[in-house]
């Protein structure tokens, strides 16, 4: 694809279209990740974070469809983000030094850019498609949406910071998005559509109600402690 054609410029929509459709979720875990940082840090890691995680979810998505095939993949990133999920529940810890700080801000980092590959299993294969093997016009799509997520990300937060609800409901969704996970590896899908069909709804569901009611008791655990 040349910059004049139109096929470069359709594509360059489609992946823009798609990578802003399916990062809903990730923008919820941007804000989650960066909640408990103040003032300029809080901006870098949701800036830096956005930016790792674009760059790491291109890396990903060149080996998409290869990935994806793998069985239990999909099963070990559920449990992965299950675990991401409590742990953006548990409260984060005030900064007494700006040695700590420092720290807090590449944790933060580090959870946007896990969470973004385990979610982004999926959402990779849609722009893998789009961007029909260029990679350039790939970098290209996935760069101009770097924007959008952080803009996402940081409305968010704000809306976190006014109805303190949002986390939970994030936390949720996380958990959600893993239990859809668990479902659909080369390893359970078939059995499950073909005997358990249900389970495509049970299971997320489950998942849901688990981050949520796991985190509260961890919660309730430091409290005591």
């Amino acid at each position: 694809m040349m910059l004049g054609s139109p096929e470069f410029w359709i594509g360059l929509l489609e992946i823009i279209g798609v990578n802003i459709l399916l990062s809903g979720d990730n923008a919820v875990v941007i804000a989650l990740a960066a909640r408990s940082l103040h003032g300029r840090r809080q901006k870098q890691a949701i800036i830096w974070g956005s930016v790792a995680a674009i760059v790491a979810r291109v890396i990903l998505t060149v080996f998409a469809v290869e990935l994806l095939k793998l069985p239990s993949l999909k099963i070990i990133g559920s449990l992965l983000l299950f675990w991401i999920a409590v742990k953006l529940l548990l409260p984060g810890k005030e900064d007494g030094n700006g040695i700590q700080g420092s720290n807090h801000l590449f944790s933060a980092i580090k959870i946007i850019v896990l969470a973004d590959l385990v979610m982004s299993l999926d959402n990779v294969i849609g722009v893998a498609a789009a961007a029909k093997g260029n990679i350039i016009l790939l970098i290209l799509g996935l760069a101009i949406s770097i924007p959008l997520i952080i803009f996402g990300s940081t409305l968010i937060l704000k809306l976190m910071q006014r109805f303190p609800v949002i986390i939970t409901l994030g936390a949720a969704l996380l958990g959600y998005i893993a239990g859809e996970m668990l479902v659909s590896d080369p390893l359970t899908i078939n059995w499950i559509n073909n005997y358990a069909n249900v389970l495509n709804l049970i299971v997320p569901i489950t998942g849901a109600f688990f981050v949520v009611a796991t985190g509260k008791w961890l919660n309730t655990l430091q409290h005591k402690a």
